[in-house]
């Protein structure tokens, strides 16, 4: 099975690629963003399935997923995200998504989920389906605007606050000014802080 992984958070994709390379069947490529991604698509796929971080850079939601179906040919392309909730999860298989899956899914349900995708089959944790809406979200992000989500998952990146201006579009002091808010939000000492706060959730 050829299966291409695309997350913005290195550890993220490292920890996917560690447990399905355990399996001899599965070769994994990896993509850092959807750009990225759609590249490896057109230049080494079609996989077998594509996994794509619903919030990595470019990848704007359903939208991506749409345009990762069409170079995909066709082949299984699922879902994977540490901070959306189940009406999330349900659009994305309503619109076609091969599964979503949860970034705190466990090892050995996510070889089960990637051999059922790649069967043709739609996959969904039946706990995080069946939870009210909103229970499943981490609790964490619960505490967060999507905006410092965001400025969030630069830090967890590691990026400056210029970096992070220039890929959110906005005013590097208003950057600034997140960091402050997520700093006091997540009782964090320093922006390292945050970050490894929010690792520790499994936000990222």
């Amino acid at each position: 099975m050829d299966i291409l992984i695309a997350d913005d958070h290195e550890l993220v994709r490292d920890t996917i690629c560690a447990f399905l390379e355990r399996e001899p069947d599965v070769r994994v490529v990896t993509a850092s963003d959807f750009a990225e991604a759609i590249e490896r698509i057109d230049a080494q796929g079609p996989f077998d399935l594509v996994i794509l971080d619903y919030n990595m850079p470019g990848m704007d939601g359903l939208e991506g997923l749409a345009r990762a179906k069409e170079h995909n040919k066709g082949n299984p392309v699922g879902i994977i995200s540490g901070t959306a909730n189940r009406s999330v999860a349900e659009e994305a298989l309503a619109a076609g998504a091969a599964g979503f899956l949860p970034k705190t899914i466990a090892a050995k349900s996510l070889i089960h989920a990637v051999r059922f995708m790649v069967a043709g089959e739609q996959y969904a944790p039946l706990d995080f389906m069946r939870a009210p809406s909103g229970e499943n979200e981490n609790p964490l992000a619960a505490k967060l605007s999507k905006r410092e989500t965001e400025v969030l998952g630069g830090l967890v990146r590691g990026a400056s606050n210029k970096e992070i201006a220039r890929e959110l579009d906005l005013q590097e002091v208003t950057v600034k000014l997140h960091v402050k808010t997520l700093c006091r939000k997540l009782q964090a000492r320093n922006r390292t802080h945050a970050a490894m706060i929010a690792k520790d959730a499994g936000m990222f």
